[in-house]
């Protein structure tokens, strides 16, 4: 829908929506520049607070991948007019605490009645024009970096079910309240060629952008990529979200498999993650040193001349 709006020209606007970047980014000074997103989602988890806190977490991230710092956040709230407003108000502590963890200020916000709960947040970031990070950019021989392991959707799908392990759920809650706030302060100090955040699109589908925004093709190591605690043994298991079936049907054109996957593992690579990681392109002596410096990092691959598909899977 995006690239059917008029494009207007302004010699300020640094990232626009029409290269599928995780933020737009408005030049204000020679020094300064404006990062701005947004995103909400329905709840994932039970508890209101960790929901409120995860969606925060969420939102934030998109500024961590463009190379910001988040400054300043408005909720944007949907909720029952009926609903328990002791439940909202723990939303609105749990979002508001990550907030300030991240050096960020809630300024304000906007609620609607809605059947259906959402929650998060309009987030404004600030960044050196000329250290933004892009999902354009990568080159051949960069390594390619990842900050967080994969599966957060088919664990929630799992519990949502009522299959899955109390101590699985927790290891992906504690997965999606972590920011992307150290990775991007240690990755700033590297020679970063694209950065994208791993959200709902899943890991393939985000790829997939960075590699096409780089008139290049990623190579992945499928079994370079880690997966949180449970989250094979249910997709295993059938626990698939929908959201994960639309990810593989409309990015699998572009993937090349250089050898047999089992289901379980290529699915989770469509996988729709909450608040997941950093995938960063950088070159090979950068992206190991990166790794010493960023506990969650780890290598899953290596960007490639353009070929006839934008994601080889080897």
């Amino acid at each position: 829908m995006l690239a059917r709006l008029p494009r207007v020209a302004n010699e300020n606007v640094l990232v626009g929506f029409d290269t599928s970047d995780d933020a737009g980014v408005y030049k204000l000074t020679a020094e300064c520049a404006l990062v701005q997103t947004v995103d909400f989602f329905t709840p994932i988890v039970d508890d209101a607070y960790t929901f409120g806190a995860i969606a925060a977490a969420n939102s934030l991230s998109d500024v961590y991948a463009m190379g910001g710092k988040p400054v300043s956040a408005l909720s944007i709230v949907a909720y029952p007019g009926k609903g328990d407003l002791d439940d909202l108000e723990q939303i609105l502590k749990g979002g508001a605490g990550k907030i300030h963890e991240a050096d960020c200020v809630v300024i304000g916000g906007h609620s609607i009645t809605d059947d259906e709960i959402k929650f998060g947040y309009a987030v404004t970031g600030i960044v050196h024009p000329d250290r933004v990070k892009t999902n354009g950019g990568a080159r051949p021989g960069d390594a390619l970096v990842f900050t967080k392991r994969i599966g957060t959707g088919v664990i929630s799908t799992a519990l949502k079910r009522g299959v899955a392990r109390e101590k699985d759920v927790c290891a992906s809650v504690e997965s999606m309240l972590t920011l992307n706030r150290s990775a991007c302060e240690a990755m700033l100090e590297f020679d970063v060629h694209s950065c994208t955040d791993v959200s709902g699109f899943g890991l393939i589908g985000h790829a997939r952008e960075m590699a096409l925004a780089g008139g290049v093709t990623l190579e992945l190591q499928a079994e370079a990529v880690r997966f949180l605690p449970g989250a094979v043994e249910y997709a295993r298991a059938g626990a698939i979200p929908g959201g994960l079936k639309n990810n593989r049907e409309f990015a699998s054109c572009v993937v090349e498999k250089t050898r047999p996957l089992s289901d379980e593992i290529e699915n989770l690579l469509y996988d729709p993650q909450t608040s997941g990681g950093l995938l960063i392109a950088m070159p090979d002596d950068d992206a190991a040193r990166f790794i010493g410096k960023c506990e969650y990092a780890y290598r899953i691959g290596r960007v490639l001349a353009r070929q006839e598909k934008a994601i080889r899977l080897a």
